[in-house]
């Protein structure tokens, strides 16, 4: 052959069969590598467990060092929420420590013998603190607790004695330190046959008082009303001035208007005084006087504000009391220096007083409404309910006025009686009815003659109130009924820094013809109430009973610029515009005035007469059917029958009274 093979020549060199060769080793690597694949896979099962356990230990060892770290966080935030704990209760017992002004009453030393009967130094000094707290609780202010130097207000609290280091011992100490406490100690010893009481109110004094063991009660009352004089003289004054038989608190307020140590202290003083001045001898001159000294002292003194406001009003200085209340009322709104109640019943009063001097009386009656819906201050409640029903007679609202009047609550005490008699009287001479007017006028006096007010000094309750208020309306009903001698001699009385009074004077010159004399006297009103719109109104009648029409309009235009919700000078306007043939324009001015007096008959009557001659006749006989279920005076009875006839066969169907 040509050529060979390399196997072939391997083969015969060798004589080795190659594919024999490769064979055999073929098989014994076969049987090595299946023990060695063997042990590997052995090996690797061992190395996979134990990675899996490795894996296994290496999480719960994780979890455990987690578990560890969370607690160790709790741990920490405990301790640092203990810390803070303890941090907070520390700081707010030092902030409690620091504006502590209680009155801490310590047991009272005491004889064996009256320790044995159970009159123990606590049992004593529990006593003296339900005596101080029955006298905090009659002790009716308007004055804050805030507003005190030193003020222990409600906070009155007996000591019981802890053994060893306590808590309250601790506070007790900080208190001490930092606070203001008012703290009384004292002893009861035997003084030969009686025993005597010793109490000590801290730097402010001590007082010593001595009797029998049967009037422990009364003298533990003597211990008391000393540490009230000696730690709260202002709340002490007022105590004494508001409660019957307390004495005389004059001399503490005087003593407190010169040496009070701030001037806030002695502002409040002179109100005090000034209070005084009004519940003792009812001289409102010598009240109002005191009432401004403390507003000298402080400008935005709101109570003071206020009582200057409603004592004006009583003296008959309407412009005054206007201006005053101008003063308090958003004085009174910020609750600045007065308590929460004695604001909440003031404010809808002072407001109730701004409408009434501008003739909005039904804004007065709402606020008032408020305010006796309120929690009493000063017997303001009374008063409220006593003026809405003068609101409502201002209103020319009889009917309303004497359901309101019936409505009240049964009177507690003689004044009370006294002062809704004289309501009752102004709801009537409101009515124009001069006749039961004069009747009532000497039942006012009586009455008030009943409740004691019938001595003392020029300023006097009655004095005051028959003055002011009695005789120039009983003077003015003396004169619409024709006897202008008793008229004059009554109004001749009234003194002439009274608007009404001045204002009643007129109205009884022009009810005589006098118009000079009428003229005068309104021009005096306007000079001494240049803000009111009464004045004015009264001129503007006069004039057009004297025939001036032109010069009505003209007052009542100024009238209803001072008062736009006064419904008097409106009407008036619609009355004289219907004299001038102008009932087309006088709608307008009656309409308006409905809205302001709505249950006004005459105001219903003339509106239908202006309506009548406006050729409206049907609408003219809905407002006569409205007028004839109203007050009205016998004039306007006699008028109010004449238009009716005039209407002839309509009447029934109107709805007239047959």
């Amino acid at each position: 052959m040509a050529e060979e093979t390399d196997q072939e020549r391997g083969a015969a060199a060798g004589g080795v069969d190659p594919a024999a060769l490769g064979v055999a080793l073929s098989g014994a690597s076969r049987d090595k590598a299946d023990a060695f694949l063997e042990e590997q896979t052995i090996l690797t099962r061992l190395q996979a467990e134990e990675i899996s356990r490795e894996d296994k230990l290496r999480h719960w060892s994780l979890r455990v060092r987690h578990v560890s770290d969370v607690m160790k966080l709790a741990f920490e935030l405990s301790a640092a929420m203990i810390l803070l704990t303890i941090v907070v209760f520390v700081g707010a017992a030092i902030w409690m420590a620091a504006h502590d002004n209680s009155l801490v009453i310590e047991a009272f030393t005491v004889p064996p013998d009256m320790a044995a009967r159970g009159l123990t130094g606590q049992a004593v000094a529990a006593q003296l603190e339900d005596k101080l707290i029955a006298m905090q609780g009659a002790t009716d202010t308007a004055r804050p607790a805030n507003s005190y130097l030193k003020n222990w207000g409600d906070d009155i609290r007996v000591q019981i004695p802890d053994t060893g280091i306590s808590i309250s011992e601790l506070y007790r100490a900080l208190a001490a330190w930092l606070g203001h406490q008012t703290r009384i100690s004292g002893e009861v010893y035997r003084s030969r046959d009686d025993i005597a009481i010793t109490a000590r109110a801290g730097g402010a004094g001590s007082t010593t008082v001595y009797g029998s063991d049967a009037k422990l009660p009364a003298l533990v009352q003597l211990i008391a009303e000393a540490l009230y004089s000696m730690t709260q003289p202002y709340r002490y004054g007022v105590y004494r001035e508001t409660n019957a038989g307390a004495g005389d608190p004059g001399a503490i307020f005087r003593k407190l208007s010169v040496e009070g140590e701030t001037s806030n202290e002695r502002a409040w003083a002179y109100n005090g005084i000034a209070t005084w001045d009004t519940i003792r001898f009812a001289d409102l001159y010598a009240a109002v006087a005191d009432y401004r000294r403390a507003i000298a002292i402080k400008p935005d003194f709101a109570l003071a504000w206020s009582n200057v406001g409603e004592y004006e009003t009583t003296l008959g200085h309407d412009q005054a009391a206007l201006d005053a209340y101008r003063q308090a009322q958003p004085l009174i709104a910020s609750n600045l220096d007065m308590t929460a109640r004695a604001a909440g019943v003031l404010l809808p009063v002072s407001r109730a007083a701004i409408a009434s001097e501008l003739g909005d009386f039904e804004t007065t009656r709402r606020a008032l409404e408020n305010a006796s819906a309120r929690p009493d201050y000063s017997n303001t409640v009374e008063q409220a309910r006593e003026d809405i029903i003068v609101a409502l007679a201002q209103m020319h609202d009889g009917q309303n006025a004497r359901k309101a009047f019936a409505a009240l609550p049964l009177a507690k005490n003689a004044l009370t009686r006294a002062a809704r008699r004289a309501v009752k009287f102004w709801v009537t001479s409101s009515s124009d009815d001069w006749t039961s007017t004069l009747k009532q006028e000497p039942e006012v006096e009586r009455a008030f003659q009943a409740a004691g007010l019938n001595t003392g000094i020029d300023g006097n309750a009655l004095v005051v109130l028959r003055a002011r208020r009695i005789w120039p309306a009983a003077g003015l009903a003396f004169a619409e009924s024709g006897n202008f001698v008793s008229a004059h001699a009554l109004i001749d009385r009234t003194p002439r820094d009274c608007y009404l009074c001045i204002r009643m004077r007129g109205k009884i010159d022009a009810a005589e013809k006098a118009w000079s004399g009428a003229a005068f006297w309104f021009a005096e009103a306007v000079r001494q109430a240049p803000s009111l719109p009464f004045a004015e109104t009264d001129w503007g009648e006069a004039l057009m009973a004297k025939g001036d029409v032109d010069g009505a309009i003209v007052k009542f235009e100024i009238a209803h610029a001072k008062g736009p919700h006064f419904a008097d000078p409106l009407e008036m306007w619609g009355d004289a515009l219907m004299l001038k043939n102008r009932s087309d324009l006088a709608l307008a001015k009656l309409e308006e005035a409905n809205k302001y007096a709505p249950n006004w008959g005459r105001l219903h009557l003339k509106w239908g007469e202006a309506l009548y001659w406006s050729g409206h006749k049907d609408e003219a006989r809905k407002q006569f059917a409205i007028a004839t279920h109203l007050d009205l005076s016998a004039a306007d009875k006699a008028a109010l029958t004449s238009v009716v006839a005039m209407l002839g066969s309509t009447q029934e169907s109107a709805g007239f009274p047959p």
